[in-house]
């Protein structure tokens, strides 16, 4: 039954952050999205930040689970990291508490979205070093620093999906794959 009504609260809370935001969220709204009393949410979360943190890491766990279903072991390292960041990035484009931080992050600047804006995209910054690093030894890619790799091949994706379509068209899933691994993998000398 506890179990139940945690998992209430959690979603309740998911959705109110998503319609919300964070800063906008308060426990009364949770409480009555979740169809629990107020108290109720104290029993599993001492305040909204706690309630927050449990959501978002179970955001980033799924946003993991994703990018390792997109992995093929019998694909290229480049072709790994290209399906596992699309992955990661359309989870966070579709999800719709992820499109509501980002929002509340540009518009209003508040320190526990912009804290969790970080952590998430740390979180993915640690797991793409990790398959850098595995690519490394396997002797698919040349050594580099795993930790800078990953955050430049994240910031190029980030790019190329986000801010490109900005002003421009979006560009294919193929076509990113290409520039990905032209810039990122052969370089531009001829």
């Amino acid at each position: 039954m506890s179990v139940d009504r945690k998992r209430l609260i959690i979603e309740g809370a998911t959705k109110s952050f998503s319609l919300f935001g964070y800063k906008a969220t308060t426990m009364d709204q949770v409480a009555k999205i979740a169809n629990v009393g107020k108290g109720t949410i104290y029993t599993f979360f001492k305040n909204k930040e706690e309630l927050f943190d449990e959501i978002i890491s179970t955001l980033i766990s799924e946003m993991k689970s994703e990018a390792d279903e997109a992995i093929d072991p019998e694909l290229p390292f480049h072709e790994n990291v290209h399906r596992a960041l699309y992955k990661i990035l359309e989870f966070r484009k579709q999800h719709q508490l992820t499109i509501k931080l980002f929002q509340e992050e540009k518009e209003m600047g508040t320190p526990a979205v912009l804290e969790v804006m970080a952590r998430l995209e740390n979180a993915i910054i640690h797991y793409v070093k990790e398959k850098v690093i595995e690519a490394i030894k396997k002797g698919e890619i040349q050594a580099c620093d795993p930790e800078l790799t990953a955050f430049i091949m994240l910031k190029l994706y980030v790019s190329l999906i986000f801010d490109w379509e900005k002003g421009h068209e979006p560009l294919e899933k193929e076509r990113i794959a290409k520039i990905f691994e032209q810039y990122v993998f052969k370089g531009l000398s001829v």
